[in-house]
């Protein structure tokens, strides 16, 4: 089972590491697993967050201003 960090999983979905940090602040994204360890809050991203990330950002995400798409 392969796991990420925050950053490849912004890769691989073609957003910023910080979009993808906004999203989950906002509760738009489940929360993947996370570790905390002094000085540092670490996610581990499965394949299953992946693609719960990669489904959001088809549904909501608009690539240049962010909007929502036109229905």
């Amino acid at each position: 089972m392969a796991s990420y960090s925050t950053a490849q999983v912004a890769r691989k979905i073609a957003v910023d590491k910080k979009t993808l940090l906004r999203w989950l602040y906002a509760g738009k994204l489940a929360e993947p697993k996370i570790i905390k360890t002094p000085g540092a809050t670490i996610r581990v991203w499965a394949e299953a967050d992946l693609r719960r990330a990669v489904r959001y950002k088809e549904q909501n995400y608009c690539k240049g201003r962010g909007r929502k798409k036109a229905v």
